[in-house]
């Protein structure tokens, strides 16, 4: 483990504070939390805003102690919450600065594990409203306003990197349209929807939900097998020739597969009262939850790319459908829940993304009748 990773939510010790704080104010026993709270806040914890964000630094580490709800921890919170705040002011301006200057983004401005869409969810989260407004604008922008990229329209969110947010060569030389709900659209998407369900609204944000459906509805591709399917990520030149019918089915994980992408869809949907596209959502979870060439790709039970992305994803949405199948489709697939049912030993012990904590935290949250206590931790994957 990574001496430096207490302040780590996704692969760290913050992730496993997450984990603690949840069963704790459930069962009242806060003795493993406050160990836990200790064991990440005894070392500094990054506020630099090229480096802090929802996954890691003082966002993480006030998503947690937001999460626990215990007086114990108002004071620690009040200062890690004043800096988030002047973390995400920071990032917008420089944003602004960006989409002024005509250039397409990278990644990290504005996804969700790294981004100005991860510290939106932790503002929604704690509901901070000014500075969760501020967000919400520039995602509606992000969305609306296209970008050219090589002569060619993109939209806005067209990342200006690699996959991997370096900068681009060989076919990524411009960049890439990224669909997954971890560094794409869809986590713009999900935290507008979610945004407008609490009430809190700006300017042009239902014509940016519809621009999100709109493109989500045109490349739902008609995968080889008969199923429906979102790219994950496309270079410019593939983009250009629009959705490909064809394609084999990819990886149904929470971060960049159809869980993720369909329960963002939904919920875009749900607010505008669209039916059409929450059909889509809806049908597209169903097939994935029942074909065996999409769910033989899941190799662990991870949250991020594993049993437990696909299953939270998905329940969630079964649990707004208009498709009674999606409810009936899920038991089944449960068995799969267990930290030790990984085939190839890939979860680590720490951390919520990729770690024992989230699998349990997903079981523990997928058992429990979902009491709004437990499935408030969700907001960090932008499911609920």
């Amino acid at each position: 483990m990574n001496h430096d990773d207490h302040d780590d939510l996704g692969g760290g010790l913050t992730g496993n504070a997450l984990y603690e704080m949840v069963i704790a104010r459930e069962q009242g026993d806060w003795a493993a939390a406050h160990a836990a709270a200790r064991a990440v806040t005894s070392r500094p914890v990054t506020a630099h805003p090229a480096h802090a964000n929802l996954y890691r630094g003082a966002p993480a580490v006030a998503y947690v102690l937001h999460t626990a709800g215990h007086r114990a921890y108002a004071r620690s919170l009040a200062a890690l919450d004043a800096e988030t705040a002047a973390i995400a002011a920071d990032r917008l301006d420089a944003a602004h600065h960006r989409m002024d200057s005509g250039r397409p983004p990278r990644l990290r401005e504005y996804d969700l594990i790294s981004g100005l869409t991860g510290l939106g969810a932790y503002l929604l989260h704690r509901g901070h409203d000014d500075v969760l407004k501020r967000v919400l604008r520039y995602l509606v922008r992000v969305i609306t306003e296209p970008l050219t990229v090589d002569g060619h329209r993109v939209p806005g969110w067209w990342a200006a990197t690699d996959p991997r947010d370096a900068v681009g060569t060989g076919r990524f030389a411009y960049g890439h349209a990224n669909f997954g709900i971890a560094h794409g659209v869809t986590g713009p998407l999900a935290l507008l929807a979610l945004a407008r369900r609490a009430g809190r609204t700006v300017d042009g944000h239902d014509d940016a939900l519809a621009e999100g459906v709109a493109h989500l509805t045109a490349w739902a591709q008609p995968l080889d097998n008969g199923s429906t399917g979102w790219p994950e990520l496309l270079p410019l030149d593939t983009y250009r020739k629009g959705p490909q019918p064809g394609a084999p089915p990819g990886r149904p994980s929470w971060c960049y597969g159809t869980p993720g992408i369909a329960r963002a869809l939904q919920l875009a949907a749900l607010a505008l009262q669209d039916d059409a596209a929450r059909r889509l959502a809806e049908h597209t979870t169903l097939q994935t939850l029942t074909d065996t060439r999409q769910t033989g790709q899941i190799t662990d039970a991870s949250l991020c790319h594993g049993w437990s992305g696909l299953l939270l994803a998905s329940t969630r949405t079964a649990s707004e459908a208009a498709l009674p199948h999606l409810t009936t489709a899920l038991p089944a697939l449960h068995t799969h829940l267990k930290p030790d049912a990984t085939r190839h030993g890939t979860t680590k012990d720490t951390g919520l993304l990729t770690g024992t904590p989230g699998i349990l935290l997903t079981a523990h949250t997928l058992t429990t009748s979902s009491r709004p206590v437990t499935a408030g931790w969700e907001t960090c994957l932008l499911l609920n």
